[in-house]
Parts: structure tokens; sequence; C-alpha cells
């Protein structure tokens, strides 16, 4: 997929705990023909253990994460090659940053009210993100703006109506899958 200036697309995904990113990020993958990036396998450990232990992250703790991130987003910009990331990406500044590290960033704001993402996130067995820690991430929250390069997809709705909506969202940029 390329965007108008014919440069591949990087798509970051982005949302509280439990809007979808993965789910929705890996078939945005597959259906564009690109490599997706899981961002919750690039945390540090000490990171997924605060989070565990219910105590919210911040920024200090978010920097080596989002550094590593910013790191592949250049890494495939500068390869001309696709890439879907998912990031929670709260804040303005974390999606500026990311911006930064290559012109053909994208985002895809999956949006959705904080009972849908506590109960999802207290259905995922096995994952490090309490549900306690959804009010903290809707506190961080800044939406995604009219400013940033991107698009909000309501992710309240049935996974397959939100996948749906997130692909024509991206597909709107124009272009096919590119690798």
């Amino acid at each position: 997929m390329t965007g108008p200036g014919r440069e591949p697309v990087i798509v970051v995904v982005l949302g509280v705990s439990g809007a979808g990113k993965s789910t929705v990020g890996k078939a945005l993958a597959e259906a564009l023909g690109v490599p997706f990036l899981e961002g919750d396998d690039v945390h540090p450990g000490a990171n997924i253990a605060k989070m565990a232990a219910g105590r919210s992250l911040d920024d200090t703790d978010r920097a080596p994460w989002l550094g590593v991130l910013r790191e592949r987003i250049r890494q495939s910009s500068r390869a001309g090659r696709g890439l879907v990331v998912s990031c929670s990406a709260l804040k303005r500044a974390y999606r500026d940053g990311l911006r930064g590290a290559a012109p053909n960033v994208w985002f895809l704001y999956l949006a959705l009210d904080r009972e849908t993402a506590r109960a999802r996130v207290s259905r995922r067995p096995g994952h490090f993100m309490p549900a306690q820690l959804v009010d903290s991430q809707f506190e961080a929250l800044d939406p995604l703006e009219p400013d940033e390069p991107g698009a909000t997809v309501d992710a309240t709705a049935a996974l397959e109506d939100t996948v749906a909506r997130a692909r024509g969202a991206v597909a709107r940029l124009g272009g096919g899958p590119q690798r």
C-alpha cells in the first residue's frame, strides 16, 4: 500500500488496551501484504512487570519502548517497505515521535468506551495488562486530532465490522499491497 507520495505507508494502530489493536493490526497487515509488529512484544521486561503488578506506566517507562518502535518504523521506511504496528500511542507527543521516524506514518485510532475496554481486558486470560489499568489509559489518552494523518474507527462493534471499517479507512489511502 502506498500513500499520496507513493511511498509505502506505515500504519500505527492505536488505542487503549482492549480496543483490538493486535487483532485489527494483524488483519490489516495480512490484507496489505506487509509485516505486522506487535508493540507489546518490544516492551522492556520492567514495563511488563510494572503493568502486571497493576501500576501504570509513565513517560519515562514508555520512552525506551517508543524508541524501539521508532527505530523499526525508520528501518521499514528506509527499506521502502510498508508495515503495520500495534501501539497504544495514547498521547499526541508519542504519535508525533513515531511520525518523526518516517514521513509515511499514518494512524488508525480504534475508539471505544471505558466499559467495553474494561470488559474486553478482563476476558483476556494470561495477558499482563489488568483491567484495573484501563482507566489510567483513558486518563492519558489524547484522541487522534484532525491535523494528524489517520482515521478514527469505532471499535465497539463486532470484531468483523471493526476490521472491515479499518480496512476501508486504510484502503482510502490508495495503492495496493506492497512488501
